[in-house]
């Protein structure tokens, strides 16, 4: 799966910040990264909050996401390379500095770059990937991802108009068919073979919770 970064300017008010929000968690979900929406869009809200409250409100903003391995990388650019973030051991009256200690809590990892006409507050989120163009889930759903991916260039054109997530599920659907008519042909049961798939899916599904 490829994952390319993305960059978006906006400026920082209180009120980008549920659209930002829906944002990275569109991407995410494109990019097969439910499992970090939560926790993106949180530490998204205390690095676009940080720049409100010590650089100023309305103030020119990027916000870029991306990989950098198998960790999610999220960055806020703005102008002010004075107004530096720290992380605060803030007391529950504190007026400030819970942002950025919510900010190290959930992340694997965050920082500041200083450059000659911004700054960067960053923060990096591990992922389950096992590569960076992988798929989280697991050696079965890498598999079926790269099968997706083949048999999917064969049959693009009727659903060329539909979103990638969209795209994806209708191959999984024409690919699952295809199959059916494959054990068909072969003389197989193919009411049989769903009940076995089925069987053999809810017993890993239930091994995976049980892992967690």
């Amino acid at each position: 799966m490829s994952r390319k970064p993305w960059d978006l300017a906006f400026l920082a008010v209180p009120e980008e910040v549920a659209p930002l929000r829906r944002i990275v968690r569109l991407r995410l979900e494109l990019w097969g990264l439910q499992e970090a929406t939560d926790t993106a869009q949180l530490c998204v809200s205390e690095l676009v909050s940080n720049v409100i409250t010590h650089v100023g409100r309305g103030t020119p903003t990027t916000l870029a996401v991306s990989m950098n391995g198998t960790r999610l990388r999220i960055e806020v650019h703005d102008p002010d390379t004075r107004a530096l973030p720290t992380l605060l051991d803030a007391s529950d009256d504190s007026e400030g500095g819970r942002g950025m200690a919510l900010v190290g809590a959930m992340a694997d990892r965050w920082g500041v770059q200083l450059h000659a006409d911004r700054k960067v507050t960053w923060c990096e989120l591990a992922t389950s990937l096992i590569s960076p163009s992988g798929h989280t889930g697991g050696a079965g759903v890498a598999r079926a991802g790269a099968l997706l991916s083949a048999y999917g260039s064969t049959r693009v054109a009727p659903y060329a108009s539909l979103s990638t997530s969209t795209l994806v599920a209708e191959t999984a659907v024409n690919a699952i068919t295809d199959l059916l008519h494959w054990l068909q042909a072969h003389g197989r049961d193919v009411d049989e073979a769903l009940e076995r798939a089925q069987t053999h899916f809810e017993a890993e599904a239930c091994a995976r919770k049980d892992q967690l």
